[in-house]
């Protein structure tokens, strides 16, 4: 059995459907963390009674209840960070699911690791200037395999699914794809990350300038000692059904588990 720790809480979600996709998993025994409680975890000696992470949370985001006001984008101390990437040089696994590419914002590390970010807000990332990201929910897709890997093992070449995308940053130099999607990334088809949580518009794109975007909704990064691997799907308990997105997610554990 794979002893995975399960890190949870910054965004919802609904949690039985969630718990449920892991319980089918006969390889995976998952323990459940939320945040920031998991922070303290985040050690080689704690982390060494797990063989991976599962990041389904979104930690270093405040949000404003203010309407007009900006989310605040929260730092990780430096001890914390320092911690974190002792496990990476160490070779620990994690398995990054759906929101958790919008985590710790205001640390740019965190996204060189997971291979790209989900910006709430405009912000520049290594060096350009990028508008907030886009979102849209319940979009039925079909999803292609990028050539071979253990992750993709047992899972068909295309499949259907129904969830929520993003319209974000990838850092496709940077990362090795596995799923693309055959959906359109451009901004007429997802709604403005800002206008949602500054302005309480939660399906507008108003006044919104994005440019098209990358196709990759899955991808796997070796860093240090450790593999990583970033799955897009994951919003609902729609998406949770699909035995393709748990195959994937069961594949990914099982992947990270193995060090290098």
């Amino acid at each position: 059995m794979l002893e995975t720790l399960l890190v949870v809480k910054g965004h919802p979600y609904e949690r039985e459907p969630f718990y449920a996709m892991f319980d089918q998993m006969d390889s995976v025994n998952w323990t459940l963390v939320e945040q920031p409680a998991a922070q303290a975890l985040f050690d080689v000696g704690e982390a060494s009674q797990y063989d991976a992470f599962v990041l389904y949370d979104m930690p270093g985001i405040q949000f404003d209840p203010i309407p007009g006001n900006s989310p605040h984008f929260i730092e990780p101390t430096e001890r914390y960070k320092e911690k974190f990437m002792r496990l990476v040089e160490k070779g620990h696994g994690f398995v990054f699911l759906h929101h958790a590419i919008a985590g710790w914002p205001a640390w740019a590390e965190y996204a060189d690791l997971m291979g790209g970010r989900f910006l709430y807000a405009p912000a520049e990332l290594r060096g350009k200037a990028c508008q907030d990201s886009g979102y849209r929910h319940s979009v039925t897709h079909d999803i292609s395999t990028v050539g071979e890997h253990p992750v993709l093992e047992g899972v068909p070449d295309s499949f259907q699914i129904t969830d929520e995308l993003y319209l974000y940053e990838v850092f496709e130099e940077d990362v090795q794809p596995l799923l693309v999607s055959n959906y359109e990334f451009s901004q007429t088809n997802f709604y403005s990350a800002k206008q949602a949580v500054k302005n309480g518009k939660m399906f507008s794109n108003e006044g919104w300038d994005h440019t098209p975007g990358s196709k990759l909704i899955g991808w796997t990064r070796e860093v240090g000692k450790s593999r990583v691997v970033y799955l897009q799907c994951g919003d609902d308990p729609v998406a949770y059904a699909n035995e393709h997105l748990r195959k994937l997610i069961a594949n990914a554990i099982k992947w990270v588990s193995e060090r290098k």
